[in-house]
C-alpha cells in the first residue's frame, strides 16, 4: 500500500477511535521511516485531549516535536510522561534525545543512568538503544573512551545473553556507536569489538529490513575488509530501489548515494566518498532511510572527516561554524574545527578553538 493512503487511513481510523494506541504507533512508525515527522505532529495533537491521563502518549508526542526542532515543547512532553509514569522508558528516551541535542551531557547521563532499572523489562531495541543514547553521550562529552566500551560491553552487548533478545537491534546501536567512535579516529581501540561484530553481520536473514542498519553493515563490512559482501549488500538495495514505484526510486536515490558514499568510505576511498555525499551534504536531507536526527548525525561527521582528510579545509571550517552556532557545547566539534584551522596556518583561530574544547572537556569529565 503507498505511504500517503496508509496515513490517510489511520488518520481517518483515529479520527473516530482516538483512543487506539496500536494506530497511534504505527503512524509514528510509518512517519518516522518517511522521515516526514511533520504528518503525524498534527494528528498527535488533536487527539490527545482524549488520551491526556495516560503517559505514553506524551512521548509520542515529544518525538515529533523534538525532530522538529521545537525541543523546548518537546522536553516538556517528555517530562509530562515521566511525571505520570517514573518509568515509561519512552519518556526517558525522548528527554535524553532533547538534552542530548542540547549539548546537556552530564544531565542527560545523570537522568538516563538514575531511569535505568527500569530497562530491564524492555524489548532489546528500547534497552540496547537507551545504553546507546547514555554511550553517546559520553562520547560527546569528550569522556574516556573506556567508558563508551564498558557501556558496549557491559550494557549494549548483555543483551544479547537474554532469551528473547532480537540481536538485530543490538546490532544496529553498536554499529552507530562503533561508526561514531571511527569518526574520531578512536576505532582502533576497539577494532576487535568490530570485527567481532562485522562476522555477526554476515547473517544475512538480518539484510534489507532497515535502511539504517543495511547502510551501517555496508560501512561496518567494508572497514574489515569483507568488501565482497558488502558490496553484495549494496547491489541488493539497488535491485529493491529498481523494484520500487517512480516517486519511491526517486526518494530512495538518496539513500543509494548515501550507501555508496559509506561503502567507499569503509574501504578508504576518501576522495570518492566525498564526492559521492557532495559539497553541500546535510544529513537530514536523508532521513528516509529511517533514522532519527542523532542517529543520522553521524554521517554529518564522517562528512566533516572527509572534508579534512581529503584537504577542503576551508570549506570545514565554514561547515563547522555553522553547526557551531547550533550545538555550542560539543567538544568533538570544537576539535574539528581547531584541526580545520590548523590545516589553514590560522594560529590564533587554533588557539581558541582548542582552548574551547578543552573547557568544555573538563567540565564534561566531572561525571565521569
Amino acid at each position: 500500500m503507498d505511504e500517503d493512503v496508509a496515513l490517510e487511513l489511520h488518520s481517518k481510523l483515529l479520527t473516530k477511535f482516538p483512543k487506539d494506541l496500536l494506530s497511534w504507533k504505527r503512524v509514528e512508525i510509518l512517519c518516522f521511516y518517511m522521515g516526514r515527522p511533520d504528518l503525524s505532529l498534527p494528528l498527535f495533537e488533536k487527539i490527545l485531549p482524549e488520551n491526556r491521563e495516560l503517559d505514553y502518549v506524551y512521548g509520542m508526542l515529544a518525538f515529533p516535536l523534538l525532530e522538529l526542532g521545537h525541543l523546548a515543547e518537546a522536553e516538556k512532553a517528555a517530562r509530562k510522561g515521566y511525571e505520570i509514569n517514573k518509568n515509561d522508558s519512552w519518556a526517558h528516551h525522548c528527554l535524553c534525545h532533547v538534552l542530548q541535542t542540547e549539548c546537556r551531557f552530564k544531565e542527560a547521563v545523570e537522568f538516563m543512568e538514575e531511569c535505568s532499572a527500569s530497562w530491564d523489562s524492555c524489548s532489546s531495541l528500547r534497552y540496547s538503544h537507551n545504553w546507546w543514547h547514555v554511550a553517546v553521550c559520553y562520547l560527546e562529552g569528550g569522556s574516556p573512551i573506556s567508558k563508551v566500551q564498558e557501556i558496549y560491553d557491559h550494557q549494549m552487548c548483555k543483551e544479547l545473553e537474554k532469551d528473547d533478545a532480537v540481536p538485530r537491534d543490538v546490532y544496529l546501536d553498536a554499529l552507530g556507536l562503533l561508526l561514531r567512535l571511527d569518526t574520531r579516529d578512536n576505532l582502533d581501540e576497539v577494532l576487535d569489538r568490530l570485527k567481532i561484530l562485522a562476522e555477526c553481520l554476515t547473517d544475512q536473514s538480518m539484510w534489507y529490513q532497515e535502511w539504517l542498519f543495511d547502510i551501517t553493515t555496508i560501512w561496518a563490512l567494508s572497514k574489515v575488509g569483507n568488501t565482497s559482501l558488502a558490496h553484495i549488500l549494496l547491489e541488493g538495495l539497488k535491485s529493491r530501489v529498481s523494484k520500487m514505484s517512480k516517486k519511491k526510486q526517486q526518494l530512495m536515490q538518496k539513500a543509494i548515494q548515501l550507501a555508496e558514499a559509506v561503502y567507499e568510505y569503509g574501504k578508504g576511498n576518501y576522495k570518492e566518498a566525498l564526492e559521492l555525499l557532495g559539497p553541500d551534504f546535510d544529513a537530514v536531507d536523508y532521513k528516509m532511510i529511517g533514522a532519527s536526527d542523532l542517529q543520522m548525525d553521524v554521517f554529518n561527521e564522517i562528512w566533516y572527516k572527509l572534508l579534512l582528510l581529503t584537504g577542503q579545509s576551508s570549506t570545514a571550517s565554514k561547515v563547522l561554524e555553522r553547526r557551531i552556532k547550533e550545538r555550542d557545547g560539543a567538544p568533538f566539534l570544537w576539535r574539528l574545527l581547531e584541526k580545520s584551522y590548523a590545516m589553514e596556518g590560522k594560529t590564533e583561530a587554533v588557539v581558541i578553538a582548542g582552548e574551547k574544547a578543552k573547557a568544555l572537556e573538563s567540565l564534561y569529565f566531572k561525571f565521569d
